[in-house]
């Protein structure tokens, strides 16, 4: 997979993200191997952000994200199964 120039980029937490990922039972840890491992990522339906696809314990998860160019920062939005909104 041919990954953007925002791919590099440090990670950043919205409180939002990190409400869900206690929600979930996701640990920034796995969450970063995820983002590491995904498979792959498109354009997001609301514009600037991004849908990357990725898997944790066999489960297919989505993780959405938005580059901040400006701050050279890869901020998460949010994290869920894939099978969950």
């Amino acid at each position: 997979m041919d990954r953007p120039e925002w791919w590099d980029w440090e990670l950043a937490y919205t409180e939002h993200v990190e409400a869900r990922m206690l929600e979930r039972g996701v640990s920034e840890v796995e969450l970063r191997t995820m983002f590491e491992d995904a498979s792959s990522f498109e354009q997001a339906t609301r514009p600037g952000r991004y849908t990357v696809h990725a898997r944790l314990a066999g489960r297919p998860w989505t993780i959405v994200v938005e580059p901040e160019p400006d701050e050279r920062r890869l901020y998460v939005v949010t994290v869920h199964p894939k099978d969950s909104p």
